[in-house]
């Protein structure tokens, strides 16, 4: 990830060498003393023998999975959660020491001897899985017992033995060599909503697991059950560790919390204008002529499209800041670009500063916003934005 501390003048060749993201048509930038900010007042609602887990999956949400991971650290987070061993593999490559969980699952020998060779900590599921690790584990030389967390499911209905089962998995997992359980979690699936009824059963069956488990002599030495939506809402659901993707970069998981702490939005995307022109009245603007200009207007085209991530169907409803002002986008935006009405700033130039996502002045435009004209959820939005934008840090 690139990084700059203030944003330099378009026109200052010598900035423009020095940080060669500025020439970009694209980028989106990372706010890293925001990302502070966020876990240090998550920690906040936590008790001190409670950890918190950055979730970084999915190139940390899209804002970038390394530079992420150490600021979160710095800030105070103790763990790291990734979807896959590969995802692991590049924190660790990335100088990252920190205990990184699996999420996903693992169903290869090659994954598992990654698992080994990297220090990485895997998610058991079943009774099956269990025993290829033991095994693959058997043929090789890993030193100490891997450290494994065991996910029951309480109600998600994905990954995970059935709570009813716990118990008689982790007693065969405790038998087992080379594996060592650092951990039983679950995941719940309705955090987000403002009816607890769901999360509370899921909560409840739980806690009848890890009772069956205990009155079986086995003590887990550690349990987690909160996502971002469970940690701002309860803290009965705290546990020893939360795991908290969302809310790490800034945006909350339901609107109903929105006033349990303050969090600011770590990603902003920019474009450039790259050309300005007037269109007279009944000019067609962009593939199949879905805008027609009802005057004359003026036009400028901005280098950003759905191949960075910019979702097609908000041809026509989005709006983007630009001189601190809101503009309509027109006509259907493209590969690569999308065209603004700035008839309201007719004076607007080829190569200012385009914001898509975030702030200018007192205007500002969330993920959300975008997820609710699109009828889905934030989490989509911001991983969909493409490797070709530069994720540039600024502090």
């Amino acid at each position: 990830m690139l990084s700059h501390k203030q944003t330099p003048s378009f026109a200052d060749s010598q900035e423009c060498d020095t940080y060669a993201w500025f020439s970009q048509r694209a980028w989106v930038e990372i706010d890293l003393g925001a990302l502070s900010y966020n876990v240090k007042q998550l920690l906040k609602l936590l008790s001190p023998s409670t950890q918190l887990m950055a979730v970084v999956k999915a190139d940390a949400y899209g804002h970038g999975a390394v530079t992420v991971a150490k600021t979160v650290l710095e800030a105070g987070a103790s763990w790291l959660g990734v979807a896959t061993v590969p995802e692991g593999i590049q924190l660790r490559e990335g100088g990252i020491k920190a205990p990184i969980l699996i999420l996903g699952a693992i169903n290869s020998p090659e994954q598992i001897h990654a698992i080994a060779h990297w220090k990485l900590q895997p998610t058991l599921c079943s009774p099956k899985q269990a025993l290829v690790f033991s095994n693959t584990l058997e043929t090789i030389n890993c030193g100490s017992p891997v450290p494994v967390h065991i996910k029951l499911d309480t109600g998600m209905s994905r990954l995970g033995t059935n709570w009813q089962e716990a118990s008689e998995f982790v007693q065969l997992v405790s038998s087992l060599p080379h594996l060592a359980i650092a951990s039983i979690y679950s995941h719940l699936a309705t955090a987000d909503s403002a009816d607890p009824t769901v999360m509370e059963e899921q909560h409840r069956r739980f806690e009848e697991a890890i009772a069956k488990i205990k009155a079986k002599g086995i003590t887990p030495p550690c349990l987690h059950l909160a996502n971002s939506a469970a940690t701002l809402a309860d803290s009965a659901l705290h546990y020893d560790i939360v795991r908290v993707g969302l809310a790490v970069y800034g945006l909350y998981p339901a609107t109903h919390l929105q006033n349990t702490i303050k969090l600011r939005p770590v990603l902003q995307l920019k474009a450039r204008v790259t050309q300005v022109k007037t269109i007279g009245a009944g000019t067609g603007v962009s593939y199949g002529h879905q805008f027609i200009a009802p005057r004359e207007m003026r036009l400028a085209v901005v280098g950003i499209g759905y191949a960075d991530g910019v979702p097609r169907q908000l041809s026509h409803k989005m709006e983007v800041l630009i001189r601190d002002r809101r503009v309509p986008q027109i006509g259907t935006i493209t590969m690569d670009q999308l065209m603004l009405d700035v008839s309201s700033i007719p004076d607007i130039q080829e190569g200012e500063i385009v914001t898509l996502l975030g702030e200018q002045g007192e205007e500002h435009i969330s993920a959300e916003d975008w997820a609710n004209q699109l009828g889905t959820i934030s989490w989509e939005i911001l991983c969909g934005f493409k490797h070709r934008l530069p994720r540039v840090a600024v502090m």
